[in-house]
């Protein structure tokens, strides 16, 4: 019996994790998206018993801009999703995009055996990997 290989998430993310405090307000955030070349922010946990949220650039332009808001005026906290879905950075990339799509999400937060972020990880990157392989 052979044993399969596969791809493991942490081969394929972005180790690039730029974070947010949930209370910065979204011009702070986009500003700093445009400062560390990203286009989702990482919203940290108060404590230990929090959890991670992310905000990407679509929340942006659905819930601010679309809506006529002003940047200056509304807080990460307001727009941001969070919980984050997280995936294990040991994931076979199968699962991962099978874990995506199911929650129709464009990225995934990737995180160690202690649940802290180690990565992202989008559904292109995985799909384009994986077609590859």
């Amino acid at each position: 019996m052979t044993k399969e290989s596969y791809v493991k998430v942490e081969d394929i993310m972005s180790t690039n994790i730029a974070t947010i405090d949930a209370m910065a307000t979204v011009q702070d955030a986009v500003t700093k998206m445009r400062d560390e070349g990203v286009s989702s922010l990482v919203c940290e946990r108060r404590d230990h018993s929090d959890e991670y949220g992310l905000m990407v650039v679509s929340d942006i332009a659905k819930k601010v801009i679309a809506k006529n808001r002003a940047p200056q005026r509304v807080n990460v906290y307001e727009i941001m999703s969070k919980p984050v879905l997280s995936v294990p950075k040991d994931m076979n990339i199968r699962y991962a995009v099978r874990l995506l799509t199911q929650f129709n999400l464009s990225r995934g937060l990737v995180v160690d055996e202690h649940r802290v972020p180690v990565g992202i990880v989008t559904l292109r990157d995985l799909v384009l990997r994986h077609i590859d392989d």
